[in-house]
């Protein structure tokens, strides 16, 4: 009984050797199941494809206008009427009214010198004015009073009352006296133009705008030598620059060769790189009757239809010669892409959208054309990237690979 038990008690080694070889055997049927799983996901997804080489373009927004557009041109926004203010006399600045952004009006005062001199010589004039007219008043009482006793004299002599030495004594007093008042008004007349004279001299010390305008730059302050002769030392000429804003037109140089495209009053679409979401209204002010020989060009000035106060001088700006006026219905942009990234199929139109490194087709609404672009209502919105061009071999979901030019 004892061994029976003790031979119970045996392991049998067939069975233990034989359970961990089923077992690596199934582990290692599952790991390969799995890596064939991986490789098809892998391969699906398209991990094991080469990107596709593609161009692509921007949905961008498009104005209406750009369909029946001649001919572009780059320049400046130049205002026509501008001056460097200045004093025609010479002397310190006091006082400075203004500063750049300033607002002026005709006849306002920008700025003063110091005028002490001159208001000294302008109270002196009217001192001497006031002694002549005193004088004259005096020359023509002495003049009354001569006429008087000469009229007595003419009657007395004619009687024998007196000599005709009195007479003659009278006469001579008379014609003295008219001459003393002819000599006081002519020193009242002399007096007048002298504190004239003086009141414009102390006006050459107020520097006034000769036209409204804004000021753009400030070149003296107070305390500095302003002199008409900028050359001095130390010393400066224009105190203000201003400019009339009314008068602000945009420059463009446009090629010998498209000139005959251009004509007075022609429609323009301006656009300032300042405002890039802004188109203004515009039309041909004037075609500058003279080429510039060394850059084949002629000078063409184009008026602002609206006036904005975001319009400032210097800015740059480039203009689009149209054929006809912009209509209300074509003054807002439209979202547009390139005609060639647009893909008809049986009716429907659609692009391929890039999505990180990956393409996508996806449906659209497409409007009417403008230019080379097409307008999009729907499906797409502006900063999106489509692919141009797109191969029929490319399928919703390839990765790819943006070209470099």
């Amino acid at each position: 009984m004892a061994g029976e038990d003790l031979s119970r008690l045996r392991i049998d080694k067939t069975v233990a050797a034989g359970q961990p070889r089923t077992k690596r055997r199934l582990f290692r049927w599952i790991v390969a199941g799995c890596a064939v799983v991986l490789v098809v996901i892998l391969y699906v997804t398209g991990i094991f494809t080469p990107a596709v080489t593609v161009e692509t373009a921007g949905v961008t927004q498009a104005y209406p206008s750009q369909a029946f557009t001649l001919l572009h041109a780059s320049g400046y926004v130049v205002a026509q009427r501008k001056a460097a203010v200045a004093s025609k006399a010479t002397g310190r600045l006091v006082e400075l009214l203004v500063e750049e952004g300033s607002r002026v009006s005709r006849g306002s005062v920008l700025a003063r010198l110091e005028s002490e001199d001159v208001v000294a010589a302008r109270d002196q004039a009217a001192a001497n004015l006031n002694a002549a007219g005193a004088n004259r008043e005096q020359a023509k009482a002495e003049l009354h009073d001569a006429d008087l006793e000469f009229r007595r004299s003419r009657e007395l002599v004619g009687k024998g009352f007196i000599s005709r030495t009195d007479f003659d004594a009278a006469e001579a007093r008379y014609k003295k006296a008219v001459a003393a008042v002819g000599g006081a008004e002519s020193s009242v007349t002399s007096a007048k133009a002298a504190l004239q004279a003086a009141n414009v001299a102390i006006e050459y010390t107020l520097i006034r705008a000769p036209f409204d305008a804004v000021v753009l730059t400030k070149n003296a302050d107070i305390g500095d030598m302003v002199t008409p002769f900028g050359a001095a030392t130390n010393a400066k000429a224009a105190v203000v620059s201003i400019a009339d804003m009314g008068s602000l037109q945009v420059e463009v140089d446009v090629s010998e060769s498209n000139i005959e495209k251009v004509r007075k009053g022609q429609p323009c679409e301006i656009q300032l790189d300042a405002l890039p979401d802004t188109r203004f209204r515009g039309s041909v002010h004037m075609i500058v009757p003279t080429a510039d020989r060394t850059k084949a060009t002629v000078l063409v000035k184009v008026a602002f239809v609206d006036r904005d106060d975001r319009i400032l001088p210097e800015m740059s700006a480039k203009v689009a010669f149209l054929e006809r006026p912009v209509s209300a219905a074509e003054e807002k942009p439209r979202t547009a892409v390139l005609s060639s990234a647009v893909a008809t199929k049986n009716g429907r139109a659609s692009v391929f959208l890039l999505k990180a490194d990956r393409v996508f087709e996806t449906p659209v609404s497409a409007g009417p054309r403008i230019g080379d672009m097409t307008e999009i209502t729907a499906g797409l919105k502006p900063g999106d990237k489509v692919v141009i061009k797109p191969s029929p071999a490319l399928k919703s979901g390839t990765r790819i690979k943006v070209a470099e030019h």
